[in-house]
């Protein structure tokens, strides 16, 4: 197989700030032999993670952007013998109904362990990682604590929707009915979003400062 060219590792590193990554993985375990994340991990990480953890399958949650990391993660997936999935998730958003559905079906359905990452590990991770709590029979508490400041979440900012899906469910679902059976029957995208109410300097240091996806 040929060698990534120069311009594709100058786009990862410098472009995609995976030169930071090298520095930070951010990465912790969320289902013990089952599931971890972290960011998006360099080649060399990656392997080192395969190594250790005899990671399987590997879950990019950016989507397929035409980055110089994701066509490294491609190439390196290849050479590892994993199995590589695209599954975007938003981090300033309402979770999509259709996407957690997917991702549930992902989830059933992988060869574990599996390795879920974003760019820097922070936001859609730790949704991705909460879901998976709660499909595991996790509490939306448990769920939560996914969304942290040891992770470089910042609550009180655009980001903070994550939380407020969860802790949504916790106070109109949990104890009532089964998570999936909420996301499909109850759980209201459109209201979530309109309930929800971002703070000035957050935003300013998420999306200006941090400049995260």
């Amino acid at each position: 197989m040929n060698q990534p060219a120069l311009s594709v590792w100058a786009d990862s590193l410098l472009a995609d700030h995976a030169v930071f990554r090298a520095v930070w993985d951010n990465f912790a375990e969320v289902i013990p032999g089952k599931l971890y994340r972290s960011s998006h991990p360099t080649p060399g990480r990656l392997a080192r993670l395969v190594r250790r953890y005899g990671i399987r399958t590997l879950i990019n949650l950016r989507g397929e952007k035409p980055n110089g990391s994701n066509t490294l993660s491609l190439a390196a997936a290849q050479r590892l013998g994993l199995t590589h999935l695209f599954l975007p998730f938003e981090s300033r958003g309402a979770p999509h109904r259709d996407r957690i559905l997917r991702f549930h079906e992902i989830y059933r359905s992988m060869t574990p362990p599996a390795l879920i990452h974003c760019k820097s590990g922070a936001d859609r991770a730790g949704l991705a990682a909460g879901l998976a709590v709660l499909f595991e029979g996790g509490s939306a508490e448990a769920a939560l604590r996914q969304l942290s400041w040891r992770h470089g979440h910042i609550s009180h900012s655009p980001t903070g929707i994550l939380d407020a899906f969860f802790r949504l469910y916790a106070a109109t679902g949990e104890g009532r009915m089964p998570f999936l059976d909420w996301v499909r029957d109850e759980y209201d995208e459109a209201a979530l979003r309109a309930s929800f109410a971002s703070r000035g300097f957050s935003r300013f240091l998420n999306d200006h400062l941090l400049r995260r996806e």
